[in-house]
């Protein structure tokens, strides 16, 4: 890895966790009133998905970028220059790592074996992104679906802050979040499987070596079926909502489930 994008992983790394522990407490209790009456475990999900939505689009936006503009690395999916391509992963896995370290200390209330696996799938294949140079299309390719993120996490403000799910900001958000989930993770699986499949057997494709080639595969796949099944539980969700079924639930569902809301908190399978 070059001296560029270690520096660049070990700033994200950093300025997200300042975004975490400084900026987003300061910034949400001025713009949000209700920031400061939720428990404490929640003000800690708040700020993380604050982060995250940060650091989606950041991401995403740049992704749509070099999809755009960086001509060289669509010519050459393989072995185009990864310039663009490795800062941009470089503060993704920076962003991984913090986030890795977030979920650990609070593994009790926020701990998510899917996103932990997610994250290891992601950091394992972006590694040879970030050491080789390889695959920069793809690794872009696949950074776009973080475009999604910040109505998934929008969601769950709405929710913490107690928002009838029948709101019509809720409703919008849902279907927003539906869609932009369909579209940039669901959707795109045919084009991006038919770009991979279209590199089999080439010259570009047998430079890689077996452990590149495994690593970018596996974690693929390992991504599609998180992704699927993620986009299971939002079509599900959504449909809920524009069907009038998810509504408040009744008084003695909601004590029986806070009784039990300091063991385990969602943060992240949405």
């Amino acid at each position: 890895m070059e001296t560029r994008e270690l520096t660049v992983l070990a700033g994200s790394f950093v300025g997200f966790q300042l975004l975490f522990s400084v900026v987003s407490p300061r910034l949400s209790i001025v713009i949000t009133p209700g920031y400061g009456r939720l428990p404490a475990t929640k003000l800690t999900e708040w700020n993380s998905r604050l982060v995250s939505t940060v650091h989606a689009l950041i991401v995403g936006l740049f992704c749509l970028y070099i999809l755009w503009f960086d001509d060289v690395v669509n010519a050459d999916p393989v072995w185009g220059d990864p310039s663009l391509v490795k800062l941009n992963v470089a503060i993704t896995c920076g962003y991984l790592l913090y986030d890795l370290v977030l979920l650990a200390c609070n593994w009790s209330t926020m701990g998510d074996g899917f996103f932990v696996c997610h994250h290891l799938a992601a950091l394992y294949a972006y590694g040879y992104v970030l050491t080789r140079g390889v695959l920069p299309y793809f690794a872009n390719f696949r950074l776009i679906s973080e475009l999604s993120t910040p109505f998934v996490n929008q969601r769950w403000f709405f929710e913490s802050l107690k928002y009838p799910r029948s709101h019509r900001l809720v409703v919008l958000n849902g279907v927003a979040m539906a869609a932009a989930f369909f579209l940039v993770r669901t959707a795109v699986m045919p084009s991006y499987w038919f770009s991979v499949f279209a590199t089999f057997g080439t010259e570009a494709f047998d430079r890689l070596g077996l452990g590149a080639q495994v690593a970018w595969i596996s974690s693929c796949i390992a991504l599609d079926i998180l992704n699927t099944i993620w986009m299971y539980k939002i079509a599900r969700g959504c449909y809920k909502v524009l069907t009038g079924r998810g509504g408040r639930k009744p008084k003695d569902t909601v004590e029986m489930e806070a009784s039990s809301e300091g063991k385990r908190v969602n943060n992240h399978a949405d």
